[in-house]
């Protein structure tokens, strides 16, 4: 019997089927659940497979993540067809799906250059080839006749070049049964047309007419391997969705992020901006953003000394043998800024707060007594981020982490990364971010250190996980090479997923240093070191609330709060008494006089995304009350007491308050 499992949850067993497409027609005659391929056994394939033999298969539908890249894929595939089609004697280099897309890197021959108009060309005839139904078949070659097949694509040949290398050292293992049982080396090429063929491990949809729904994107440059000193070659990006109105809803998405983007509104609102003559990467902060700045920092201080945390401050420069000691030369030397040579000493930029903190633990003996030790710092580090990576502040090259190292003994470490989660996602709610989820990643299969230690390490992650309640997923083999970590994630107003906060059990920088405490039997023992990052980088959370507020900040974080406006001149008497009694509340107040007309300083607020607009004129003088625009409400309000207006805005001046559990 054959266990089949469907796109919709249900499960079916079955008597036999010779391939999937007899599968599809058992299970699914009327392609309501739109299968496209299948899983065998754990190995992904196409339906043209044989499941004969296979004990279990699960049915991929086009909607599943996993049937959405092969549609991409897929797509890539008819790209590079038309593209082949349109351009004669074009090279083509790979095609991968990517989130949300995929692309394809090409050599025009010539001179030639793609242009934007050219990207309506290349759909139309990709439409053409959609609707021919093409079938994509897999065949399998050897490595000779796969040179042969892709002999004037170079690109190609250096893959298959690099199948047969590898497949050269395995075959020279000096294990010599490893060696008598390798299978030949070989590739597999997908064609679906007599004209065109390509190189690719598959699976695919079972014919182009499976496609459809998508729309390319932008032309962009490309080194071949990502290599500078390689070939620049051409990158078309694309979308593709299995239906029509996913793909809509993308490009609504697309252009709701647009209206987001957090560099388009650092302009707008005069909060940050990159000067060429600083160096791409590096951002200056106007007045408006630098309050919002000291606005996160200062709440995030507080927060952190009422849960116990001890600040420490650590300059931006050190000697090499710091970070030969951390290994941070060994491992990380490609990130970090050059050196400079001083007075017969080798300094260097720090690229991370961690060797520093250590520092001040092992600046004397340290007792049992004393832990756990938190150290936090919003500590500014510097990391050559090369220039097709940079991203306004989500990617920059010098961040400021709102970093914390915790010194802790075995007892205390799976309590006290249960408060770390707590902590973090309590401070992460008073920013109104609220849908989070969790990765647990675990030990890879490249790294280093004692597997007890890995053990000990992951099981606190995971014990600190189902304590705080936070969802999470296993990221199997994602840790870093010395060290277990969780990674938390958050869903944007608009959906998005950004990482933002890291918790990390190191298992390495210890020993390095050789950190110990006295612990109450009068022995040394080494202590656990906890890595910290809350926001990640000030930066990016900045980028990150930008653009899920769409600018408009909450109350208590926005530059300005109140913008008051009197109807005339005569008005500004009264107008300035308000502006008093805001500001002793301690609220940040513009006062805009009537030099202009009132719609026009209307707008101007409006558009600066001021929370209140406050409007005053000649019956507001006699009665005591004020007109509000409030921010988001179409219709204003009018003849509010004072009074019970300041009690308003004492509130939401104040930040959504901490859980009282740490």
């Amino acid at each position: 019997m054959l266990l089949v499992h469907l796109p919709n949850g249900e499960e079916r067993s079955i008597e036999h089927a010779k391939d999937g497409f007899e599968l599809v027609q058992i299970v699914d005659e009327k392609r309501q659940l739109q299968i496209i391929a299948m899983e065998a056994d754990g190995d992904l394939c196409d339906l043209s497979a044989s499941s004969v033999g296979a004990s279990n298969v699960t049915l991929i539908g086009a909607s599943s993540a996993v049937g959405r890249e092969i549609i991409r894929h897929s797509t890539a595939h008819v790209m590079a067809q038309a593209v082949l089609d349109l351009w004669p004697g074009a090279k083509f280099a790979i095609g991968p799906s990517i989130d949300e897309g995929f692309y394809y890197d090409f050599s025009l021959p010539g001179d030639a250059r793609f242009s934007e108009d050219d990207l309506v060309r290349i759909e139309k005839k990709m439409r053409e080839i959609i609707r021919s139904n093409q079938r994509f078949t897999r065949e399998e070659y050897s490595i000779e006749d796969g040179k042969a097949i892709f002999a004037d694509q170079p690109y190609k040949l250096e893959i298959i070049s690099k199948v047969q290398d590898a497949a050269s050292l395995d075959a020279n293992s000096s294990d010599v049964d490893v060696a008598d049982h390798l299978p030949q080396p070989g590739i597999s090429i997908y064609r679906n047309s007599e004209t065109f063929v390509d190189l690719c491990r598959g699976p695919h949809v079972p014919s182009t007419s499976r496609l459809g729904h998508f729309k390319l994107m932008r032309v962009a440059g490309a080194y071949w391997r990502g290599d500078e000193a390689r070939d620049q070659l051409q990158r078309l990006y694309g979308t593709a969705w299995e239906t029509k109105e996913a793909l809509s809803a993308y490009l609504l998405r697309l252009e709701e992020a647009e209206r987001r983007d957090h560099r388009k509104l650092g302009a707008e609102l005069d909060m940050f901006h990159f000067p060429p003559e600083i160096g791409g990467g590096l951002p200056v902060f106007h007045p408006k953003g630098a309050l919002v700045r000291h606005l996160l920092e200062d709440f995030s201080k507080r927060a952190h000394l009422a849960a116990g945390y001890q600040l420490a401050w650590t300059p931006h420069l050190a000697k090499s043998t710091l970070f030969e000691i951390s290994g941070h030369l060994e491992w990380y030397k490609d990130g970090m800024y050059p050196p400079m040579e001083m007075e017969g000493s080798t300094y260097y930029p720090k690229p991370m707060n961690c060797p520093m903190h250590i520092l001040i633990y092992n600046s004397r003996q340290r007792s049992y007594r004393e832990l756990p030790m938190r150290l936090f710092e919003f500590g500014t580090v510097y990391r050559f981020e090369r220039s097709g990576v940079l991203h306004g502040l989500a990617r920059v090259r010098g961040l400021t982490q709102d970093d914390s190292h915790i010194f802790c003994s075995a007892d205390q470490l799976g309590q006290e990364l249960t408060s770390v989660l707590k902590f973090i996602i309590q401070l992460l709610r008073a920013f109104g971010l609220d849908d989070f989820e969790a990765e647990l990643a675990t030990r890879p299969d490249k790294s280093v250190g004692d597997d007890h230690e890995w053990e000990e390490a992951t099981k606190a992650l995971h014990f600190a996980l189902t304590n705080s309640k936070v969802p999470f997923v296993i990221a199997e083999g994602e840790g870093a090479f010395y060290a277990p970590k969780v990674d938390i994630h958050l869903r944007d107003a608009i959906g998005r997923r950004w990482q933002v906060s890291t918790v990390q059990v190191d298992l390495q920088l210890p020993q390095r240093f050789d950190i110990e405490f006295v612990d109450s039997d009068n022995t040394r023992k080494r202590p656990y070191m906890i890595h910290r990052a809350l926001f990640g980088s000030v930066e990016r959370f900045f980028a990150i609330l930008l653009e899920h507020y769409a600018g408009a900040l909450p109350t208590w974080l926005a530059p300005v709060q109140f913008v008051i406006a009197p109807v005339k001149a005569s008005n500004e008497e009264y107008a300035q008494t308000l502006n008093d009694a805001l500001i002793a509340i301690g609220a940040r107040t513009v006062l805009a006089r009537a030099t202009e007309p009132l719609g026009s300083r209307i707008r101007r607020a409006k558009v600066e995304k001021v929370p209140y607009i406050l409007v005053v004129g000649d019956r507001d003088e006699l009665a005591g009350t004020l007109g509000i625009n409030r921010r988001n409400e179409e219709r204003p309000q009018v003849d509010v007491p004072l009074g019970e207006f300041l009690d308003e805005a004492q509130r939401e001046i104040s930040p959504r308050p901490l859980g009282t559990e740490v």
